[in-house]
């Protein structure tokens, strides 16, 4: 279970005033659920991910995952993590099966383990055609893949999922989705942002939604738009992008 409390995350903009990116968030989340984590650009979301991942500490609050202290605990922690986001990129002289490697030895695996791990990934996330190819010849598709694959290769209990399926074509998108399905499992958290609203009724069990880097609504992902006046996710997008701010 992850258990957020009152995070904050304060940043200082070129003028040297205070900008509140995150304001006093806190949800929780069950193991064996997918949670959509909502809104558009400049509410935030990613900083609210970036913080959940350990690569931001929070001005104030904190996280707990089953029972440990996110930024107290940060180094016992983090082999329960794993965490993509849009921005992520690859090794390029590295084949996508050494890029696996090496981020299962960073998380302390042994050889045996790995290879069995990678074989398992390989087959999930049709892999075979491009696993010993190198990451600078791969399609956009086929990164991605690699990419999910060194984020998940340790099975962390937690996993955070950012924008996936940016910049996919049709085929390769519906291959993540399907990869995500199967991550949802008794022993595991995951954190989907997208600003794509099938993929939410198709994956999420439950939605935030921020707004100016605060949290407006939690819930069912069939039960939230009504929370806002809104009989659907997308009219509540519309709702707040005509505001000052919009989401995030």
């Amino acid at each position: 279970m992850l258990k957020v409390c009152g995070l904050t995350k304060i940043f200082c903009d070129k003028d040297g005033r205070d900008i509140a990116a995150v304001k006093n968030l806190s949800f929780d989340a069950k193991s064996g659920e997918i949670v959509g984590v909502l809104g558009m650009n400049g509410a935030g979301k990613s900083t609210t991910l970036r913080m959940l991942s350990t690569i931001l500490k929070p001005s104030s609050g904190t996280a707990f995952l089953e029972g440990l202290d996110l930024y107290e605990d940060s180094l016992a922690v983090r082999g329960s993590i794993g965490f993509l986001s849009g921005s992520t990129g690859l090794y390029k002289r590295l084949t996508a099966r050494e890029t696996m490697t090496y981020f299962a030895e960073l998380n302390g695996m042994a050889k045996a383990e790995i290879s069995q791990r990678i074989d398992e990934l390989v087959e999930l996330l049709s892999m075979q055609e491009f696993i010993e190819r190198k990451c600078e010849k791969l399609s956009t598709g086929q990164k991605q893949k690699v990419n999910i694959g060194r984020t998940i290769i340790h099975d962390p209990s937690l996993l955070i999922l950012d924008e996936a399926t940016t910049g996919l074509d049709v085929v390769a998108k519906q291959s993540i989705i399907n990869f995500v399905k199967h991550m949802k499992a008794p022993g595991r958290v995951v954190l989907y942002s997208t600003h794509h609203m099938d993929e939410v009724d198709d994956l999420c069990d439950r939605v935030l939604i921020l707004h100016k880097g605060r949290l407006i609504a939690q819930g069912e992902t069939s039960q939230v738009p009504s929370q806002l006046g809104c009989k659907t996710l997308s009219e509540v997008f519309a709702k707040y992008a005509d505001k000052v701010g919009a989401l995030s």
